[in-house]
């Protein structure tokens, strides 16, 4: 079992940037794949970047380029840099860790809110 803790998220003017992390409990932490998605109010879940084991990394064309995915295994803690943020970024950004190593979600996070102004 596994608990995810996301935290940094919050507001910024559009052009800005954002750290996001992401704790995870449990002794098997560096065993899984984590990955970070989105939702909006409205639409469904976005997948946005993954990063497995062994800490090869995949990212959806909407963040490819600006966002940055990384892990501290021994700190049990994945993080997200977002740069360059869009108004279209906004949204409740989740992090999960997973057996997949392209799509891990097994395990969820309690989401933590971005949001970008104008």
């Amino acid at each position: 079992q596994v608990q995810l803790i996301e935290s940094g998220g919050g507001l910024v003017q559009a052009g800005g940037s954002l750290r996001l992390s992401c704790i995870g409990s449990g002794r098997f932490f560096s065993s899984y794949a984590m990955g970070w998605f989105r939702q909006a109010p409205g639409t469904e879940r976005e997948w946005l970047t993954t990063i497995s084991r062994r800490g090869d990394t995949n990212y959806a064309n909407s963040v490819k380029g600006r966002f940055t995915i990384s892990r501290d295994n021994a700190k049990n803690t994945v993080y997200l840099q977002m740069n360059s943020l869009k108004l279209e970024d906004t949204a409740v950004y989740y992090c999960a860790a997973g057996g997949s190593p392209s799509y891990p979600t097994d395990y969820w996070g309690q989401g933590t809110q971005v949001t970008v102004s104008s």
